[in-house]
């Protein structure tokens, strides 16, 4: 997908790194955190748009037709399609010119899939880190919640804000790396109201699409996020000021 990715697996039954190291070996976290990339390494090959032979790109230049799509891109264009309704076409997955893009289901969807693929082999203390989408489970060590930072807009060599969080799904979306990507599907335009926009929510698909979605919508867009499965949103404007809904916990 051309992002940085990253598993970082705990075990709190080990005391020591040597001890770690065993404990991991023998619960075979090693082979769990390859399955998980597998699964990455999978959805960039169905969805990636800088890909000629992906499944994606196919479909733009008519070599798929729709009834003979895959059930995983069934399941994103679905998913697209109800936040596009949720949020009166700000989110969309067609491009202005009608093409599918993806871009703003496909990341969270396949580390929320990765995660999973974690919890079924046993690994309960973990962070994933897909690109700045983050799942989280149970804890770094000695109960403690794991800390996510959010680059500022600004300067994205610093952090504005770090989170304190466990069990859930971080996405955050903003112009500051790719310029302006994020369209307004009412408009086709860039959308400019929000400099950074941060979702939390049990699951990260839903932090990732409501991201991208808040971002389009602007200001308005995060209370409007809390009825849509966010647990908590996190925003900065053009001009610096913050703008938070629901439950933001920061780290002390």
């Amino acid at each position: 997908m051309g992002i940085p990715m990253s598993i970082d697996i705990r075990d709190g039954d080990a005391a020591g790194s040597g001890a770690a190291d065993e404990a991991a070996d023998a619960r075979g976290w090693a082979d769990a955190a390859a399955a998980a990339f597998a699964v990455m390494t999978e959805a960039d090959g169905r969805f990636s748009s800088y890909r000629d032979d992906s499944e994606l790109s196919r479909v733009n230049r008519g070599l798929i037709h729709e009834s003979a799509y895959s059930g995983d891109l069934r399941e994103v264009i679905e998913i697209g399609e109800r936040f596009r309704i949720a949020s009166g076409g700000a989110f969309t997955v067609r491009r202005p010119d009608g093409a599918l893009d993806t871009d703003g289901v496909v990341k969270g969807w396949a580390a929320a899939r990765a995660a999973g693929v974690l919890r079924s082999r046993g690994v309960t203390d973990f962070c994933l880190n897909a690109g700045g989408d983050v799942v989280v489970g149970g804890s770094p060590g000695e109960g403690a919640a794991w800390n996510v930072g959010i680059r500022s807009p600004a300067d994205p060599a610093q952090m504005w804000a770090v989170l304190s969080v466990t069990d859930c799904g971080v996405a955050t979306s903003g112009a500051y790396e790719r310029g302006s990507h994020i369209l307004d599907g009412r408009t086709g335009l860039a959308a400019t109201g929000l400099a950074s926009v941060t979702v939390l929510s049990d699951d990260l698909t839903t932090a990732d699409v409501l991201a991208t979605a808040v971002f389009a919508l602007g200001p308005d867009g995060v209370p409007w996020a809390l009825g849509q499965g966010a647990t908590g949103v996190l925003a900065l404007t053009p001009a610096g000021a913050a703008l938070a809904a629901g439950d933001v916990p920061f780290a002390r």
